[in-house]
C-alpha cells in the first residue's frame, strides 16, 4: 500500500468517527417514552402522598407530581451571581437566571435561564420533608414569607431568604434559602421546631424535575450535541450516565453513603451535594403526563432525623446550579469535576484543557492559546514528525521512478507494487512512514474538539479581528476556507497518488474538509489551521533540505 492510500484511509476513518458520533445523536430517545413505560410509571392522580413502606428502617415514598407544575406567589432574590425566583407553592427555585453569563454574545443585557418553568424544557429543583403519622412540609405545600424581594446587599457575603409553614399539629418549619458571594452554591436548610408532646421523626428529600427536549438536528456531521440527562457519582462506582432512557426503562434504586446527583447540559449543571457522611438513597422516576414524561432525579435520606418535644432540629442539603466552571467544580467535592464529560477521551482532554488554561492564565486570550497550544503540540512531536515528513520528501522525489514503473507495468498490478516495494527497499523509504503526522493529530484533534465544545471557559470567549466566540462557527466562513487552502497546500508539497482514482479522491478531499469544518467551532478550525500552515511550513523546509542532500 503506497503512502497516498493510508492518507487516504485515515482520513476516511476520521470523518467515519464523525458519522458514528452522528448517528449516537440519532439514537437518542423521542420526548414520549413508550407505551409499557407508560403503563408502569406512577400516575400523577394517585393519592398526594403514597402510603408508607413497613419496613420502620425506611423512608416512606415521595409525594406524586401534579399534570402540571402549579404556581404560587414569587419571591424574587438577586445576587451578585444569580436573579433567582422561589415559589411559595412548594417553596422551591422555579427559575434562575445566571447574570454572568449572555444567552448570546448579540444579546449581552440577557441572562441566561438555567433553571425554568416555562415553555417545554421544564427544569426546576424540587425539596421536601416526609414520614409518617403526620403532615410534612414537601414540595406541594404552601409556604409563606416576610417580603417578596430580597437583595445581597454590598459588603455582605450572605443572603438568608426564609419561607414558613404550620402543620395542623402545631409543629413549626421554617425553609432557609442562604445565597453566598461570589458562589454558585446554595444552602437549603429545614428548622423544625418541634413544640408538641411527640417525637419528631422525619426524612429530608431532594430533586430535579426535567422534561426532555430532543436537540434540533442538523446534516452537519460537525455539529455534534453536549450530553443532555442525570449524572451521579459514589466514591465506588464513580461517574455514571442516568440519561432519559436508563430513567424511562427503569427507575434508579441506589444506597449510597455519599457522592452527589444531578442533572447535565451544555455548559451548566445543577446538582444535589448532600452535606455530611450518608446513608441516603439516589434515585429517578417518571411521571408521564397528558403533555410528556417529566423526570425526577435526586436523592433521600435513609435513616430518620429525630427532634423530640420541646427540641428544634434541621436538616441540610446544598444545591449547586451554575456554569461548569472546572476552578469551581474542583471545590465542591470529589468527582464533581466530572460533570464536564468529555466522554472517553477525558484522559487527553483534561490535560489539553489544564495546559491551555494556564496558556490563557498568561496572555489573556483563549484565541492566541489555542494558537500557543498548536505550536507546543508541534514541537512536542517534532522528532516524529520530522521523520514522517523526511520520508514523504523522499517520496515525492521518487515520484517520477515510480510513474516509470507505472508505464512499464501497465495494468498489473502485483507486479508493479513489487517493483515499487523493491524501489523503497533500496532508498531505505517507508511508504507508510508520512501518514504518522496525521495518526498522531487524529486524537488530538477529537479530544481538543470536546475541550472546545465543552468548556464553558471557551463559551463567548473572543479571539480577534471577527471573531467573537470561539465556541461557535465562524460567522464568516474565512477559517474554514483558509483551512481548505492549507489543506491544498499541504498536497502540493507532498507526492501526488500514481491511481488516477486516487488522485481525483484526494483533491476532494480539502473541498470535503472545508465544507465539514464550515459548522466546527471556530476555536478547532483555528487550531486546525495553524498546525497546516506549521506543518507546510515544516514539509516546506525539510523537502528543501533533502533536496539539497540529492544535488
Amino acid at each position: 500500500m503506497d503512502i497516498q492510500r493510508g492518507l487516504l484511509f485515515i482520513a476516511l476513518a476520521f470523518v467515519l468517527i464523525l458519522i458514528y458520533q452522528k448517528w449516537l445523536e440519532e439514537q437518542q430517545p423521542p420526548t414520549t417514552p413508550p407505551a409499557t413505560a407508560q403503563t408502569s410509571a406512577p400516575s400523577p392522580d394517585a393519592g398526594d402522598v403514597p402510603q408508607a413502606p413497613t419496613a420502620v428502617d425506611q423512608p416512606p415514598e415521595l409525594p406524586d407530581q401534579p399534570k402540571a407544575v402549579a404556581t404560587s406567589d414569587r419571591i424574587l432574590v438577586t445576587t451578585d451571581l444569580f436573579r433567582a425566583h422561589i415559589d411559595t407553592l412548594g417553596g422551591d427555585l422555579k427559575k434562575v437566571e445566571l447574570l454572568k453569563y449572555p444567552v448570546s454574545v448579540d444579546q449581552p443585557d440577557k441572562p441566561f435561564e438555567l433553571l425554568r418553568q416555562q415553555g417545554v424544557d421544564v427544569f426546576i429543583s424540587q425539596t421536601g420533608l416526609i414520614g409518617r403519622g403526620r403532615e410534612f412540609p414537601n414540595h406541594k405545600t404552601t409556604f409563606s414569607a416576610e417580603n417578596t424581594s430580597f437583595e445581597l446587599s454590598p459588603g455582605k457575603d450572605s443572603l438568608e431568604v426564609k419561607l414558613f409553614w404550620n402543620s395542623p399539629d402545631g409543629v413549626k418549619y421554617a425553609k432557609v434559602y442562604t445565597f453566598h458571594r461570589d458562589s454558585y452554591n446554595i444552602s437549603i436548610d429545614y428548622l423544625v421546631d418541634n413544640q408538641t408532646k411527640e417525637t419528631w421523626n422525619g426524612y429530608l428529600y431532594v430533586q430535579f424535575l426535567r422534561t426532555h427536549v430532543v436537540p434540533e438536528r442538523s446534516f452537519f456531521l460537525g455539529v455534534v450535541p453536549s450530553y443532555l440527562g442525570g449524572a451521579i457519582y459514589t466514591p465506588e462506582e464513580k461517574y455514571e450516565k442516568i440519561d432519559f432512557a436508563d430513567m424511562t426503562e427503569q427507575d434508579l434504586s441506589r444506597d449510597v453513603k455519599s457522592g452527589w446527583v444531578a442533572m447535565l447540559q451544555h455548559y451548566f449543571v445543577g446538582a444535589w451535594l448532600p452535606q455530611r457522611e450518608g446513608p441516603y438513597q439516589f434515585y429517578s422516576r417518571v411521571i408521564n403526563t397528558a403533555g410528556g414524561p417529566r423526570y425526577n432525579i435526586g436523592y433521600k435520606t435513609v435513616t430518620p432525623t429525630i427532634v423530640k418535644p420541646g427540641e428544634r432540629g434541621t436538616l441540610s442539603t446544598k444545591l449547586f446550579v451554575g456554569p461548569k466552571e472546572q476552578k469551581r467544580l474542583k471545590q465542591q467535592g470529589e468527582g464533581f469535576v466530572l460533570s464536564v464529560d468529555y466522554g472517553w477521551l477525558t484522559p487527553l482532554s483534561a490535560p489539553l484543557f489544564w495546559i491551555l488554561e494556564r496558556i490563557n492564565g498568561l496572555v489573556n486570550n483563549w484565541g492566541w492559546a489555542i494558537i500557543i497550544l498548536t505550536l507546543l503540540i508541534k514541537i512536542a512531536f517534532y522528532p516524529l514528525s520530522a521523520a514522517s515528513y523526511k520520508s514523504m520528501a523522499k517520496m515525492k522525489k521518487l515520484q517520477p521512478r515510480l510513474q516509470t514503473l507505472k508505464e512499464r507495468y501497465g495494468d498489473d498490478k502485483q507486479k508493479l507494487q513489487q517493483a515499487m516495494m523493491e524501489l523503497y527497499k533500496k532508498d531505505k523509504i517507508n511508504p507508510l512512514g508520512g501518514c504518522l503526522p496525521i495518526v498522531i493529530q487524529i486524537p488530538v484533534f477529537i479530544a481538543l474538539y470536546w475541550v472546545l465544545l465543552e468548556s464553558v471557559e471557551l463559551r463567548q470567549a473572543e479571539w480577534a479581528f471577527w471573531i467573537k466566540d470561539l465556541s461557535i462557527k465562524d460567522p464568516y466562513y474565512v477559517l474554514p476556507i483558509l483551512m481548505g487552502a492549507s489543506m491544498v497546500g499541504q498536497q502540493l508539497l507532498n507526492p501526488s497518488p500514481l491511481d488516477p482514482m486516487q488522485k481525483k479522491i484526494m483533491m476532494a478531499l480539502p473541498v470535503v474538509f472545508t465544507l465539514l469544518f464550515l459548522y466546527f467551532p471556530a476555536g478547532l478550525v483555528l487550531y486546525w489551521l495553524v498546525n497546516n500552515v506549521l506543518s507546510i511550513a515544516q514539509q516546506w523546509y525539510i523537502n528543501r533540505t533533502v533536496g539539497a542532500k540529492n544535488t
